[in-house]
């Protein structure tokens, strides 16, 4: 029996810092993308509401700034509680579009701020989420790191769904934790707009013989508010984030993009059949492992900073 589906990455810009009219925004898109047969939709990383793009929020070794804080503040306002109103908005998104959605949105949790990626059922259901493992560079001051409990596959009608966010795809130990758990649909929502970030969407396709989906958005400088300090200037034309969104099948192969040239919605047919001609030769955690050579420990566990225990436990 065919397993052949259909599934977009929208490329597109959020409105920054504002989590209302991005999620308005999204829900249109989705829309549109679903009228022309999708069943699975991806948005990029920090889609809802902004990845802050040459900020350096006052940061100095030793010292922060005023401003900095507040800028935080407004984005920390932007930011979307999981299990709250804008997570019943994007729900909606779903159920409108009767998609599959995949996400990435800053997420707030207490007074820290997550780079996750939230997945949706058509019906508008939470299956769950991802949260960013390991923030690169300058995010580690505005992002904490997440755990090993939000690195779920979900098994579903469009395949085995997850997602590894930006330069977590440079993490070996995470990626064969993927395809240990049989992903067969990689999101790979990120900020790199660099030509290199196709080769690694390539070989991550090849290695794990899954169907990989990169998204990123495309972005100019009028997308942020007025008064966003930008390092790259006040030009509304100025391109923020040029893209470089693709969709790549597990031999390789482009079935779309990269494209840099604007906002854009890529679509492809993806066969799933194609994911077992393509481990007959190699299965990367499967009959071409070495588990007598090389063992991977995975820590599944949350770890929160608290742990209460009952009252009457042994003292």
């Amino acid at each position: 029996m065919s397993r052949v589906i259909r599934a977009a990455v929208v490329q597109a810009a959020p409105v920054a810092f504002d989590r209302e009219r991005t999620i308005a925004k999204l829900r249109a898109l989705a829309v549109e993308a679903a009228g022309a047969g999708a069943q699975l939709i991806v948005f990029p990383e920090a889609f809802v509401s902004g990845y802050p793009r040459g900020l350096d929020f006052g940061v100095r070794v030793g010292s922060r700034t005023p401003e900095g804080r507040e800028l935080f503040r407004r984005y920390f306002e932007s930011a979307v509680d999981v299990r709250g109103p804008a997570v019943d908005a994007l729900g909606a998104a779903a159920r409108a579009a009767n998609a599959f959605l995949v996400v990435g949105v800053i997420e707030r949790q207490g007074g820290t701020l997550y780079c996750s990626v939230l997945f949706f059922e058509p019906s508008g259901v939470l299956l769950g989420k991802h949260r960013k493992l390991m923030p690169t560079a300058a995010e580690r001051l505005i992002w904490g790191q997440g755990d090993g409990s939000t690195m779920p596959v979900f098994d579903t009608p469009v395949g085995r769904l997850g997602a590894v966010i930006c330069w977590e795809n440079y993490m070996p130990m995470l990626r064969m934790h993927m395809y240990a758990r049989g992903i067969e649909v990689y999101c790979a929502p990120t900020a790199d707009d660099r030509e290199t970030w196709l080769s690694t969407m390539r070989h991550i396709a090849l290695e794990g013989r899954c169907f990989v989906l990169g998204c990123n958005q495309y972005a100019r400088r009028s997308d942020y508010p007025a008064d966003y300090p930008a390092i790259q200037g006040d030009d509304p034309s100025t391109v923020m984030s040029r893209g470089g969104s693709c969709i790549v099948d597990p031999l390789g192969r482009v079935l779309a993009g990269p494209a840099f040239d604007g906002p854009a919605i890529l679509d492809a047919e993806l066969d799933l059949d194609e994911i077992a001609r393509g481990k007959f030769d190699f299965d990367v955690a499967g009959h071409y492992a070495r588990p007598d050579v090389f063992r991977l420990v995975v820590n599944e566990a949350a770890t929160p900073a608290v742990v209460r225990e009952p009252h009457d436990a042994p003292r």
